[in-house]
């Protein structure tokens, strides 16, 4: 396994990729995200923002000339858990949607995703969306130098599961700066103690799938968009994380 080292440089150019995403999920979305909305418009507004902000949509073409990936983002509602291709699907009250998106800004990439709510969503949705994202900050809290990967991924398991939800474990996070994907492989699950140690410099993206029924999914005849085999609602948040000074630094948290 070949883990990447950045220095605080590159964690800066990497940060600055995630800052684009970082915009485009706290000015740009939120007031897109609405009833009667189909994906594709959405994917559109999202490319068309990277763009302007001198960024490539790095999703396009991921997979090769076989089955390669559409779009520059991946949105995904309810049952979608990840990597669902825009289309003309329309976003209805009550809906929650998962956009996921990965900027290439000059050679360094970020990564960041977030579950929105589509006008008012149910009480179990409102508590699936926050349990998610308080996963991520408990697998963020666990990121610093010296401490294990199987930590950040027990810490991540065993909140979700106090609180009835369940991790998918066909997915996980990932190293990221130089390329979109890159060792180390981040589960959301885990043993304390185990997996490889965290080191100055290392730059992971943490990202917590959570499943509202059984942690299962299954794969559409797309090739990639992947559902709950129950048919229950998934969740999903992600952030890049570099470890400056052995401690996270949140690289795609919003700055104004």
């Amino acid at each position: 396994m070949s883990v990447t080292i950045k220095t605080r440089k590159e964690i800066e150019k990497i940060k600055a990729a995630n800052q684009i995403i970082a915009r485009l999920y706290n000015e740009i979305l939120p007031s897109k995200i609405v009833p009667g909305v189909s994906t594709d418009e959405l994917n559109k507004i999202i490319e068309d923002y990277i763009r302007s902000q001198g960024a490539i949509p790095a999703t396009i073409g991921v997979g090769g000339p076989q089955n390669a990936y559409p779009a520059g983002s991946c949105i995904s509602i309810n049952e979608e858990v990840v990597h669902g291709i825009p289309g003309n699907r329309i976003l209805q009250e009550g809906d929650i949607v998962s956009v996921d998106t990965v900027t290439n800004l000059d050679g360094y990439f970020g990564d960041s995703a977030i579950t929105f709510p589509v006008g008012e969503i149910d009480e179990e949705s409102k508590r699936l969306l926050k349990v998610t994202k308080e996963a991520l900050e408990i697998g963020i809290e666990q990121c610093y130098a010296g401490n294990r990967l199987g930590d950040l991924g027990n810490a991540i398991e065993s909140y979700v599961k106090k609180n009835k939800f369940t991790v998918v474990k066909d997915f996980c996070g990932h190293g990221v700066g130089y390329t979109m994907h890159e060792e180390p492989m981040v589960m959301n699950f885990g043993r304390k103690g185990r997996g490889i140690k965290l080191e100055e410099g290392m730059v992971i993206a943490i990202e917590p799938m959570v499943n509202s029924g059984s942690y299962k999914v299954a794969i559409l005849a797309d090739g990639w968009t992947a559902v709950t085999k129950d048919g229950k609602r998934s969740a999903h948040f992600e952030h890049s994380v570099a470890i400056v000074d052995g401690k996270p630094m949140v690289l795609s948290r919003y700055e104004k």
